[in-house]
This record gives C-alpha cells, sequence and structure tokens, in this order.
C-alpha cells in the first residue's frame, strides 16, 4: 500500500557540506560514503580532515571567516583551477585547502586547514539522532557548483536560469515554481520564515504572498493544530536582529551550528507532536556546501534548460557538492541509507534539490515535470516503504544552547555582511510597496552587482526586513 502522505516539510540550511556535518555517522564502507579521516588537500602543506573533542563557541563556529563561494571558487575547491576544466573530468576535491588559504580569494588572513573540519555526532546530536531514526541520503547533491541563489532557485523552479553567482538576477526571479504549480492543483503551501525570505523573490509567488508567507512562529501554531499546508518550506533566519536579540540559526559560516541544531530540533519536535505526524514527510537539507570539504566528486548532470547567463560558458551539467540530507516519516524505516536508483545501463542520477520538486509532484500529482532536471531526479517516494506509519522515532529531540548572548549578538550585528546578506538586502529592496494583485502588474528589475552596501549586518538586517514587510503588508 502506497504511504498517505498529505504533508509535505522542507528546512532548507545554509553553507556545510555532507562531511562537515554527517561525514561520521556510520563507518566508512560500500554502504556509506563517509570519511575514512585518510582524506586530505595540500596547500603549501597537507591539511588532513580534522575534529574537536570539545565543541567551544569557536569550534562550533569553523569555518571563520567565510570560505569562498563563488563559482571560480568553487572550480579551486574542485580542480583545483579557476577556470573549469573541460566536460568530462572527473573533480580532484583538493583544492579546498587553497582556496580557503589564498588571501585573494576571502579577505582577511584564515587558516587553510580550517574548511577540512567535521563535526562529530557529540557535537551535533540533533542531526545525526534523526538522521539515525529515519533516514538519510549520503549521495544528495547541490543543483550546480554555484551559490546560494543558484541553488534556492533550483529547489523552487527546477533552474536558476543560467546565473551562477549571487550577482545580476532579474527581480522577481521569472521561471515557473513549484508553489504556484501547487496553486494551479488546488493544493495548499505555505513558506514560512524568520526574518527575510529568499524565496519571495520569485515571480509566480507575488499575487499570493499575502496569504501564504508567514512568520515561523505560524508553523509552530499550524502543525500544533494540525493545520500544515499540503506543503510547507521554511526558510532559517539569516541576519541577527540586535532590536529582538536574534542570531543566525542557518549554520552559514561562520555562524555558530548549535543554533541550526535547535532549529532542526523545533521544526522536528513540531512535526512528531502534530496531528499531521502520521501523513507527514519531513526533509531537512542544505542549500550548497559553502567551501566546507566534501570527498565525493560531484558526476555530471542533465542540463536544466539550455540557458547560459553567466561569463563562463557553464551549461549545468554537472552538480553541485554533496550536501546534508535527512529524511523523517513514520514511512521510513529507521536507519534507512535512501539511496537513487540504478538504471537499466548501469548509471545512476545522485539526488538533488530537484528532487524535492519531484518527490511533491509524485505525492501530490502535480503533472509533468518543470524543467528536464526534475523530470530525471529521483524521487523519495520509494523510501517511504514501510507499510504502515509505525516509525514513530523519537517523541522530542534537544539542542543544549540557550539564548545568544549580548556579545554573541553585538559581534554578529557589527560584522560586514556575508554576500548572501548583502545580495538578499539589495534583492528585497526592489520590491514593490505591496504585493500585487494581478500577475501582469509585476515589473522586473536587475540587482544590483555587489548587493547594497550596509556596513553592518544589523544595518542591513533592518533595512531588507522593513521592505519585506511593507511588502506583505505587515
Amino acid at each position: 500500500m502506497a504511504a498517505n502522505i498529505q504533508h509535505v516539510v522542507v528546512l532548507m540550511l545554509e553553507n556545510r557540506s555532507f562531511d562537515c556535518m554527517l561525514g561520521r555517522l556510520y563507518p566508512p564502507g560500500p554502504s556509506f560514503q563517509g570519511l575514512t579521516l585518510n582524506e586530505s588537500n595540500v596547500s603549501g602543506m597537507t591539511y588532513g580532515v580534522w575534529t574537536d573533542d570539545d565543541m567551544t563557541p569557536a569550534i562550533a563556529c569553523v569555518p571563520d571567516p567565510d570560505p569562498g563561494e563563488r563559482f571560480i571558487d568553487m572550480n579551486v575547491q574542485l580542480f583545483g583551477t579557476p577556470k573549469r576544466p573541460a566536460e568530462g573530468i572527473v573533480p580532484t576535491m583538493s583544492g579546498f585547502a587553497q582556496n580557503y588559504g589564498d588571501p585573494k580569494a576571502v579577505s582577511g588572513w584564515r587558516d587553510p586547514g580550517a574548511v577540512m573540519h567535521y563535526f562529530t555526532e557529540k557535537q551535533v546530536p540533533v542531526i545525526h539522532t534523526l538522521a539515525k531514526a529515519f533516514g538519510v541520503c549520503d549521495g544528495w547533491h547541490a543543483s550546480a557548483p554555484c551559490q546560494t541563489w543558484a541553488n534556492r532557485f533550483f529547489t523552487h523552479t527546477g533552474t536558476s536560469l543560467g546565473h551562477v553567482d549571487n550577482t545580476l538576477f532579474m527581480v522577481p526571479f521569472s521561471a515557473p515554481s513549484l508553489f504556484r504549480r501547487l496553486q494551479d492543483n488546488g493544493k495548499s503551501w505555505r513558506v514560512y520564515f524568520h526574518d527575510v525570505p529568499q524565496s519571495i523573490l520569485l515571480k509566480d509567488v507575488w499575487i499570493y504572498a499575502l496569504s501564504n508567507y508567514r512568520l515561523f512562529s505560524q508553523f509552530l501554531a499550524d502543525a500544533h493544530t494540525g493545520a500544515l499546508p499540503n506543503y510547507s518550506f521554511i526558510e532559517p533566519r539569516y541576519f541577527t536582529d540586535l532590536f529582538h536579540r536574534h542570531i543566525p540559526n542557518d549554520e552559514h559560516p561562520p555562524h555558530n551550528v548549535l543554533y541550526g541544531e535547535q532549529l532542526i530540533a523545533q521544526v522536528y519536535n513540531a512535526v512528531r507532536s502534530s496531528p499531521c505526524w502520521k501523513s507527514t514527510l519531513l526533509i531537512i537539507t542544505y542549500d550548497e556546501h559553502g567551501g566546507c570539504y566534501d570527498h565525493v566528486s560531484p558526476p555530471p548532470a542533465t542540463a536544466p534548460d539550455g540557458i547560459v547567463k553567466n561569463d563562463y560558458g557553464f551549461t549545468f551539467n554537472a552538480y553541485g557538492v554533496r550536501v546534508p540530507a535527512v529524511v523523517i516519516s513514520p514511512y521510513i524505516p529507521p536507519g534507512s541509507r535512501i539511496v537513487a536508483p540504478e538504471a537499466d545501463d548501469g548509471t545512476t542520477v545522485p539526488f538533488d534539490h530537484t528532487s524535492i520538486i519531484k518527490t511533491v509532484r509524485e505525492i501530490f500529482g502535480l503533472g509533468d515535470e518543470l524543467t528536464q532536471r526534475d523530470r530525471v531526479a529521483p524521487s523519495l517516494v520509494p523510501a517511504l516503504s514501510l507499510s504502515a506509519p509505525n516509525n514513530d522515532g523519537p517523541s522530542s529531540v534537544a539542542a543544549a544552547l540557550g539564548t545568544p548572548t549580548l556579545s554573541q549578538l553585538t559581534t554578529r550585528g557589527a560584522a560586514a555582511p556575508n554576500s548572501m546578506q548583502a545580495g538578499l538586502a539589495a534583492a528585497v529592496s526592489l520590491l514593490p510597496g505591496s504585493a500585487p494583485k494581478a500577475d501582469g502588474d509585476i515589473q522586473e528589475s536587475v540587482v544590483p552587482s555587489g548587493g547594497t552596501q550596509h556596513a553592518t549586518v544589523a544595518a542591513a538586517q533592518a533595512a531588507a526586513t522593513a521592505c519585506v514587510n511593507r511588502f506583505l503588508g505587515r
């Protein structure tokens, strides 16, 4: 009997590789692509993968400062050169330390070995506990070797319309989205956010934004009352909010990963205690690796649409680096390693963010693919293999971390915005003064290269949230 899934919930965090968060979940071998602890990179000297027995505030923020995550940075990380080699060359995964140690890549001194760090189960117990209690995909890749925006747009639309970095996108982003496909098929959806939802940049959600964008607190309430929509997408907190004393929980380096652990726990506990639990699929993943080391080479990929709007001639014929992916449902056997099926010719198409689109399309009968990428993507539906929703997993999980201190808030708030924060603040500044009532009322603008010029994260947060609040009439 097919699993009765009525609710799909997706939490997408920021900029961590699979090896960084889950590389030691299980012993490495044929059944799990984990770290052997013999992996290394060379940048003047050899830097091996490493961890620390303690979980100090400094370790929880490694790597610090933020690694490079532009397309050319990722080329160095994967191939050791900023120019992407010819098609068919397998990434060596040998340039992570080299890129991080390059003073031209990221301003300020940094230890090249910082990007080789990984967390243990003792340090990040929430994500490890859930991966073991339900299922983990150790072959889930970012959709492209590109920055945040490209991969988040792939998650929602199956394409980035040819863009690779967080610059020169048009606002709003015009590709048809999964949200609109749900809307047009009479299925309910909501985006739950903390401060500035990146998905608000999608063109085809604007006329539905007032009724479908809600703060994260509403997700907790909807889960509690059994009012979750068919599809929920949760965006973490990207900025430091000094006024409300909130710190980022997106896990984007160098943000403290324990605040992300808190968010994962909040989401799981809300879903697990919800009247919707027995008919829910929860997916926890990350948009891209953000410069953190991973040892598995990304394979070739199907181009989504043939559109190339970048200076590198990249055709999106390759996936990005592996990212963590934990799949949770009472229909999933505990301890599952969820693998993509092998084709008749012996090849395997890996999971990527468009697997979310494929899965949601199949569960809710939403029709044909959005792009060629989600057409070939493997679905998670076969992982829902129990005949009845009998795996309830832990009744709750907890992250051992209190509220941020004033010192932490001040330090993060006074920091210069990272490229994601600067670009997102610039993009939402282009939102109209109110959400349009019809698609024909929408005009497009290009996001300024380099983002807004706010000196601090706190200033960018204040400006960006004001733009979002105005657009949503809040």
